[in-house]
């Protein structure tokens, strides 16, 4: 039907490939479009999702499987490519200077960063290897919106476990109540605030299983459990 709007992404989940259309239904970042034409460029995409000038954005497109390819400005992508899922925009000033990526991650982790939309380093300093996350959400209650999140990458790692949190700027809870666990920490010379949050007997790291996706995971869940454990005293 003329009128029928293609999924873009749903096609990718069901390993199909997107038919030509009058309409296609595509994510950049988080946000969802509807374009009436079956081709776009870099420049196109980023105009479309408010990145201006594009000059100062970089595209990246995630398929199927988790593979992530740059887009250039005046490159040219069909929705009728197979495997789309979404397109993905990084500012590239985000940071002082030129981005670091001071030693490599595992192609599982660089590949799960690049699929969040966020802006990201590796670091190395006297204080150890660190992955560091721009603009990471946390859920409402908290005083900021979003955080820049640092997990230190112990020797051993994928076997050696993931373990706790660091955030900047330091987080506090808008009804006053205390986080339990917390202390400071000096990275990149910024006073990261560190979660003392550990796993348990009962859900050990799981070699091969578990990534920095799953403890990243396990971070927004801490996030919002402490208005578990203490119930939100600002009434909603």
């Amino acid at each position: 039907m003329e009128s029928e709007i293609i999924d873009v992404e749903q096609f990718s989940k069901e390993g199909k490939t997107p038919p030509k259309a009058n309409k296609y239904r595509i994510k950049i970042d988080r946000e969802v479009y509807v374009v009436e034409k079956g081709c776009m460029t870099g420049r196109e995409l980023l105009a479309l999702a408010g990145k201006n000038p594009p000059e100062r954005f970089q595209l990246n497109m995630k398929l199927k499987g988790g593979k992530v390819e740059p887009i250039g400005l005046d490159e040219t992508v069909c929705f009728t490519k197979p495997g789309i899922e979404k397109f993905m925009t990084l500012p590239l000033d985000q940071t002082e200077g030129e981005e670091r990526k001071q030693f490599h991650l595992l192609e599982e982790d660089a590949e799960y960063l690049d699929s969040l939309g966020l802006p990201w380093e590796t670091l190395s300093d006297s204080t150890g290897m660190w992955i560091i996350v721009y603009n990471y959400p946390v859920c409402s209650g908290y005083n900021v919106e979003t955080v820049t999140v640092a997990i230190k990458v112990e020797p051993g790692y994928p076997r050696a476990q993931l373990d706790m949190a660091y955030f900047y700027p330091a987080l506090s809870r808008k009804d006053g109540q205390p986080i339990g666990a917390v202390s400071g920490q000096q990275i990149d010379g910024k006073a990261f605030q560190r979660w003392s949050r550990h796993r348990t007997g009962e859900n050990p790291w799981r070699e091969g299983i578990d990534n920095l996706g799953t403890h990243l995971s396990l971070v927004s869940f801490w996030f919002k459990q402490e208005f578990d454990k203490r119930a939100n005293a600002v009434p909603a």
